[in-house]
């Protein structure tokens, strides 16, 4: 018995050895996964923090140079007229500079011996001093001879504007400065000059120098060809850095964050430390305690504490899915001329089903889907659903435009071949016309006074199936008192236990028994219906509901008016601004100023939106409602935002006065609110006046 005591002692010894080995090269590899990923976190951390920063900055530099240019390209056409008056030049660069503080320095650089009594350097300048006052010169001379400048050379060469490489300016800045130039032509298109608007370097290296992610980061700014714009560090040593990019479009600088790993992995050295010295502790401690049933009853509680947290973790994605869907009802107390109702029945912890609705200009966006499949990876398509859906109908107004943006997005990262059965509708408030689009989803049911009539639906594919398909759009007319019932398979497929669907027969008996309930009541008795039917048995797929009922909107007028870019057609303008006056009730007075400022707002676009030559059409659209009468003048042309011209003087006298403004200073005071957006490659102004 000695020596099988003996044996079984030295295996033990030898089985806790063998254990603590085992076990310390478990924790060391542990150890190295947590710290390859831990760094790996931090980088990404550090990546994102810097693009995050990298994008304010970049759009703040933006916002000055945008600024610049702009300010270039709207007087160049100002200094064309006045080219018979060189002295007048100086009249137009002081607007500049009083419009545009960012600006240091701005001069005309005339070519060679344009004035012959002037000289063969001609150039008007005028520089802002750091006391705030002008300082005006000619600075064209033999020693400041500009027509070897690169700021001059490269817009002769290219004829077209662009920003400068940096360089000391001794005549106006006194300082490092870049410089916008834009081409000057006269009224033969013959090129006479050059506009140079300088910004100092000096608030560039304040706002570089200002971004601080870590004790020892820094950041730097280059120009195109590369040549250092601003360096806070005293240093350009490359090594052991991570350097984070981002280029400017506009101007062709790049922007950069540079910080040191030693920064980055700061936090990961010090919990590794600390993690090492309890792996150190733990193995003494195993050491002391190792046997074979501690081992198992450690596995046991393993498994346990595994499970757990798994299932905290579906709870928590659960309480994040459920969060991600409108949730409070009514959704729009405000209004009383729809009533909403939607339920979200998971069959598991997460589901991949979904529904959303929001309204922008009194258009109501809904839909709903089913993802294939169930549980994690379903909820996770579930989400990218609906975030694509409240992303790009944001912007857009057809659900044709809408599904396919969000099918290519889909589609072209559908690795796991996962597709989503789809509805979209768009139901304009005012006259009940519904637009909508299907992507192989149930078709919804129609609840009226009439019973319950199924919603005819193109049978487009699903999304995420084919990257490119063409969804094809239908429209019908909603009537006041109608309502619309969306819902997926999980309500027509739920089984009892003798395997009968509850199907849509039983839907639509159960509807037409509820034709003025209201939504939530009809949502609530459907799944109590549901329930009642299944019985004891499961629930086996996701159940989603969604009820919409449509109450009219009899107080809302709209009234159209397509027009051509031609001047002939600003005719048309006051039949239909009096006509809508009328319907409004106004005076002839407040009539003739809607006019008038409308007629502004027309002539800008036919004007200007578009190339000449080239034909475009300009919509107008008239909605009036109780309080207020609303104008929305839209087009295809250029992207161009009145409301952020400069208010015109009119105090100044007509000699004095800078040419233009005066149309969308007419437009302001005419107006009670005037707004302006791009969206969907088209312009949008809105002129309101409040009744």
């Amino acid at each position: 018995m000695g020596i099988i005591d003996k044996a079984i002692h030295r295996l033990y010894a030898r089985t806790g050895i063998t254990l603590i080995v085992l076990a310390a090269l478990l924790l060391a590899s542990t150890s190295l996964v947590q710290l390859f990923f831990a760094r790996k976190g931090m980088r990404e951390e550090a990546a994102m923090r810097a693009k995050s920063e990298l994008e304010v900055t970049e759009l703040e530099i933006e916002k000055v140079t945008s600024k610049v240019e702009v300010a270039a390209k709207n007087v160049i056409w100002t200094i064309s007229n006045y080219l018979s008056e060189p002295d007048s030049m100086y009249m137009v660069l002081r607007q500049i500079l009083d419009s545009n503080p960012d600006i240091a320095d701005a001069a005309v650089a005339f070519r060679e011996d344009y004035y012959p009594s002037l000289g063969h350097w001609y150039e008007p300048l005028i520089a802002r001093r750091p006391d705030g006052s002008y300082e005006a010169m000619q600075a064209g001379s033999e020693s400041h001879d500009y027509f070897h400048a690169s700021w001059y050379t490269s817009v002769v060469e290219s004829g077209k504007g662009g920003w400068s490489e940096p360089y000391y300016d001794d005549k106006g800045g006194r300082a490092m400065v870049v410089t916008y130039s834009e081409p000057i032509l006269d009224a033969n298109n013959q090129f006479v000059g050059i506009l140079g608007l300088d910004i100092s370097l000096d608030w560039l290296t304040d706002l570089i120098g200002n971004i601080q992610l870590y004790p020892d980061s820094y950041s730097t700014l280059t120009s195109k060809s590369g040549q250092m714009l601003v360096c806070p560090a005293e240093t350009l040593d490359t090594r052991n850095l991570a350097r984070f990019v981002a280029p400017i479009e506009s101007t062709g600088w790049q922007m950069s964050i540079v910080i040191p790993y030693a920064e980055i992995y700061r936090n990961v050295r010090r919990v590794g430390r600390i993690v090492v010295l309890l792996q150190i502790l733990g193995l003494l401690l195993l050491a002391a305690i190792v046997q074979y049933t501690a081992r198992k009853q450690m596995k046991l509680e393993e498994v346990e504490e595994n499970k757990e947290r798994i299932e905290s973790e579906l709870k928590i994605a659960r309480g994040i899915q459920m969060a991600m869907l409108p949730k409070i009802f009514p959704p729009f107390p405000e209004r009383s001329d729809i009533d909403m109702f939607g339920t979200l029945m998971p069959a598991k912890e997460v589901g991949g089903d979904l529904y959303d609705f929001f309204i922008r200009d009194e258009r109501l966006f809904f839909c709903i889907g089913d993802v294939s499949g169930k549980g994690i990876p379903a909820s996770l398509v579930m989400a990218v659903t609906r975030s694509l859906f409240r992303t790009v109908s944001a912007h857009e107004y057809s659900p044709e435009h809408i599904i396919t943006v969000i099918n290519d997005s889909m589609s072209e990262v559908n690795e796991s071949n996962m597709f989503v059965t789809f509805f979209l509708g768009v139901l304009d408030m005012a006259s009940g016309e519904l637009t909508y689009c299907n992507a192989g989803h149930n078709a919804p049911m129609l609840l009226g006074p009439d019973g319950v009539r199924m919603l005819d639906v193109v049978p487009n594919l699903p999304l995420g199936v084919v990257e490119g398909m063409d969804f094809q759009p239908q429209k019908t007319k909603i009537s006041s008192g109608e309502g619309i019932f969306l819902y997926t398979d999980g309500l027509t497929e739920s089984e009892n236990i003798r395997k009968e669907l509850y199907g849509e027969e039983k839907v639509r008996k159960d509807l037409s028994e509820m034709v003025e309930t209201p939504a939530a009541d009809i949502v609530a008795r459907l799944v109590e219906a549901v329930r009642n039917h299944a019985g004891e048995e499961p629930q086996s797929d996701d159940l989603t509901m969604l009820f919409i009922r449509y109450f009219g909107n009899s107080g809302v007028i709209r009234q159209q008016l397509a027009l051509r870019n031609d001047i002939q057609e600003i005719s048309k303008l006051q039949p239909f601004i009096e006509d809508i006056a009328e319907k409004a009730g106004l005076d002839a007075q407040t009539g003739m100023q809607l006019n008038l400022a409308v007629e502004e707002a027309v002539t800008n676009v036919i004007s200007y939106a578009y190339p000449e030559g080239t034909e475009g059409h300009v919509d107008l659209e008239a909605v009036l409602s109780p309080g207020q009468l609303e104008f929305i003048l839209t087009d295809s042309g250029r992207p161009f935002d009145p409301t952020a011209a400069a208010e015109a003087d009119t105090s100044l006298s007509l000699d004095d006065r800078p040419i233009g403004g005066l149309g969308i200073y007419l437009v302001r005071n005419l107006m009670d609110t005037v707004q302006y957006r791009y969206a969907s490659e088209k312009n949008i102004l809105k002129m309101i006046k409040k009744l």
